[in-house]
């Protein structure tokens, strides 16, 4: 599994103190119980999809790749998140493409870093 994360990561309010040590966890492939992980969808006709951490450790990951959004403690959390991702975007394009949106911010932020 390769695991790209966005580089303004959405992260809840109860990991921010324990971000980097899930972020490595996940790179690793260990276990994070009650993490969920916020991704762009996998068809481009959705914005994002939520699930738990706990999934990745399936065979069907192995050769997947992974645009990490956010993470969130748990479903009520990644949902309270999401709706905070989609109010960011609306208010910064007054629409609710939040695939558009992520995805250039951060083709503008790695260009800016060449």
């Amino acid at each position: 599994m390769r695991i790209k994360c966005y580089s303004n990561l959405y992260v809840s309010e109860l990991l921010k103190k324990r971000k980097n040590k899930v972020l490595m966890g996940l790179m690793g492939r260990k276990p994070q119980p009650g993490v969920t992980v916020i991704t762009l969808a996998s068809g481009e006709q959705n914005h994002l999809e939520f699930f738990s951490a706990l999934v990745l450790q399936q065979h069907f990951y192995d050769e997947k790749d992974l645009f990490v959004v956010g993470l969130a403690e748990g479903y009520e959390d990644a949902a309270e998140l999401i709706g905070q991702i989609v109010q960011e975007v609306l208010d910064k394009t007054k629409g609710t493409d939040v695939r558009s949106y992520i995805l250039k911010e951060q083709t503008n932020f790695e260009e800016s870093r060449a």
